[in-house]
């Protein structure tokens, strides 16, 4: 959740930090700060707020503060503590000489922070981070040998003391030209290059500077100079040198481009996103999912899909796929209760965990349990070497470029395009479809970038309804089959960026209940896109109609003579076959949030209390 940038190089370290902290913004944040070193000291400016707040107090810094050539920053989502000065980070030692940033959550701070304060340390935040700070200095007493050694070892022994996920970055005044990273289950990676080194939580914070990374794994220690760096054990022992990996994607597809917000700028990148993900993996007789090698499809007994928030949203129409082509039994569960429910994975089973960050930490702890009951696992996700994807047995990447908007949109897409092709490849390998089918659908596959360019089209019509949407206080959605599934993440976005009260339902579901919230005037956005259920779901909203609400029908053209009299707007779509109508029907409701939330006048890409990835429980 939180961001982390670092600098150690030739150049003034200033600059750099304050660029990366913006370019990190996306992730949610409540706070901001910085630490640079100035000879033997250490300088630290932090602050509530937005980086603008941070970057106006460092406007006119003393030329020694400007000069400087290491430093740290971090912007802050509040866990433990509320959003204050002394709350940010960095957090600093009695004497200002450590200072640290971290990510994460120390789970046994509580312990660590009576300890301390029985030794006389006064810890001045609310924070669980701080406590790492304490015992970095009181390790540093201890230590004996060059500053490089010693900084090495005090880190090493504070770290062996904690519990929890943790990405951190040190400083120390002792040693002024050092920083030192750790990494425990919150994602670092180090930016490379010949004069300097850089450190950040996200590839983002790095690519204005360069595209070489080393992606940190769970238990690295680094310690990063100007024109090397070295990797070591958290017991001390040295690591061997580890190759750069190239980032495919550099600052430009970072920026906005001339959009408004980068959410519409993603919406609209939809169509290039889905071409990307289908590249390679369609032949003229099948999917072509070469990344799968020989994980046994053919043999597993049954397939449990992971996520949280929109990637739960496109496990569950994954699951439905996979039943419907492959024939193969399939469970979607929420991440952050799989693991309380004694799930009955048997070895041999398939964990496909969903994730644009390949971060979330519910998912990761799923599908770890996944695997440990013997299940094969695979990762659908965005980022190269994240965790996830080092976790599984094969990674499956959407190839959808970076996402900033913290409201996620071609990542979802994305997600539900692959997963249709992994249901594909599990039926072609386990023979529940034919070689006609298969290639009908690959036909079909092909066709979904401009069938997204075509519902991208819809877009002024979509505006002139969130002229209205936007002054209402809530709405709902409702659907049937996998409409049902759209109309989850329809609601979703509307919540998240226009901060509208939104419900999805099961139409079917309605009079068992929820129709009783409906009276005059109530917005209802009812998707038509199932021809088997569209009778079904036209006597659903007769009901609704009946009692006032005001319809918006998104429908295939082919259904649109059975929506259109029950609507008052009609977002008519392409005619997409109905099982991947979802990578088609959700991007109105996409374009729907999005424009109720510039008229509402939300902070559309960085949404209050959201955080793009969710690296805590």
């Amino acid at each position: 959740m939180c961001g982390i940038v670092g600098y150690v190089g030739e150049e003034s370290a200033l600059p750099i930090l304050l660029d990366g902290l913006e370019r990190l913004e996306y992730r949610g944040y409540d706070s901001a700060g910085l630490a640079v070193a100035t000879g033997d000291a250490i300088l630290i400016e932090k602050h509530a707020g937005r980086v603008a707040v941070l970057t106006a107090a460092m406007d006119g810094a003393p030329e020694r503060l400007a000069g400087a050539r290491c430093g740290i920053a971090h912007t802050r989502w509040a866990t433990h503590g509320v959003p204050t000065d002394i709350n940010a980070h960095p957090h600093t030692d009695e004497r200002s000489d450590v200072a640290v940033v971290h990510n994460g959550i120390i789970e046994n701070h509580a312990a660590l922070r009576q300890d301390l304060a029985s030794r006389g340390h006064t810890l001045h935040s609310d924070t669980d981070s701080e406590v790492v700070v304490h015992l970095i200095e009181e390790a540093l007493v201890g230590t004996k040998g060059a500053p490089e050694e010693r900084f090495l070892q005090a880190v090493q022994r504070a770290v062996s003391r904690l519990r929890g996920s943790f990405a951190l970055g040190v400083m120390w005044a002792g040693a002024s030209e050092l920083l030192i990273a750790v990494r425990q289950q919150a994602p670092l990676v180090i930016g490379v290059t010949e004069s300097a080194h850089f450190l950040a939580s996200d590839v983002a914070a790095l690519v204005a500077h360069t595209r070489n990374v080393v992606f940190l794994r769970d238990g690295d220690l680094a310690v990063l100079r100007p024109r090397s760096f070295s990797l070591y054990s958290f017991t001390g022992q040295a690591q061997p040198a580890r190759a750069t990996e190239c980032v495919p994607w550099d600052v430009r597809a970072a920026e906005r481009g001339g959009y408004a917000h980068f959410m519409l700028k993603e919406i609209h990148e939809q169509p290039e996103a889905l071409r990307q993900t289908l590249v390679g993996r369609l032949n003229a007789d099948g999917p072509a999912l070469g990344e799968l090698g020989e994980i046994p499809l053919d043999r597993c007994r049954r397939a449990w899909f992971l996520g949280c928030g929109t990637a739960y949203h496109a496990a569950l129409v994954g699951q439905r796929l996979l039943e419907s082509w492959a024939a193969l039994p399939a469970e979607a569960d929420l991440g952050s209760e799989f693991r309380y429910r004694d799930p009955l994975v048997s070895p041999g089973d398939l964990a496909i965990a969903v994730s644009q960050s390949g971060e979330t930490a519910d998912t990761l702890a799923a599908f770890r349990q996944g695997r440990d009951q013997g299940a094969v696992g695979v990762a659908v996700t965005n980022v190269m070497a994240s965790s996830l994807a080092r976790d599984a047995d094969q990674t499956l990447y959407t190839w959808a470029g970076p996402e900033v908007a913290v409201c996620s949109t071609k990542a979802y897409t994305t997600q539900v395009e692959l997963l249709a092709l992994l249901a594909l490849e599990t039926a072609r390998r386990r023979r529940a479809m034919g070689a006609a089918d298969l290639q009908g659908w690959v036909r079909a596959m092909e066709k979904l970038p401009r069938w997204a360019e075509d519902a991208i089209a819809l877009e002024p019509q979509v505006r002139g309804i969130a002229e209205w949407l936007a002054d209402q206080s809530h709405c709902f959605f409702i659907g049937r089959g996998l409409d049902w599934l759209v109309a989850m993440e329809g609601q979703l976005k509307v919540k998240e960026v226009s901060y509208l009260s939104a419900e999805a339902y099961a139409a079917g579901e309605l009079k068992h209940g929820s129709l009783a919230l409906v009276d005059t005037g109530t917005p209802v956005v009812a998707l038509f896109t199932q021809p088997h259920l569209a009778e079904k779901m036209a006597g659903n909203v007769a009901e609704v109609r009946a009692r006032g609400g005001r319809i918006v029908a998104v429908v295939s053209s082919t259904l649109a003579s059975i929506a259109a009299p029950l609507a008052d707007e009609l977002l008519i779509l392409p005619d997409v076959p109905p099982p991947l109508a979802p990578v088609i029907a959700v991007i109105p409701l996409q374009l729907l949030a999005y424009h109720a939330a510039v008229l509402r006048g939300t902070d559309v890409d960085k949404p209050r209390n959201l955080a793009k990835s969710v690296t805590v429980e």
